[in-house]
């Protein structure tokens, strides 16, 4: 595949998912935070609890 045909190939893909505003449907950006948020608090605070060395 030559290097015109690839960038070609590229820029049709990426027409076809402009068409879709480049957003997956099942994917909420507050749900994806908030499992974030709680995997960062969970592992702060299995952190913590083995830093208890007094």
């Amino acid at each position: 595949m030559s290097l015109p045909s690839s960038a070609n190939a590229l820029v049709a893909l990426a027409a076809e998912g402009g068409e879709h505003g480049g957003e997956h449907a099942s994917l909420s950006p507050y749900l994806t935070g908030g499992g974030a948020l709680f995997a960062l608090l969970l592992l702060l605070w299995i952190t913590t609890r083995f830093n208890r060395d007094r």
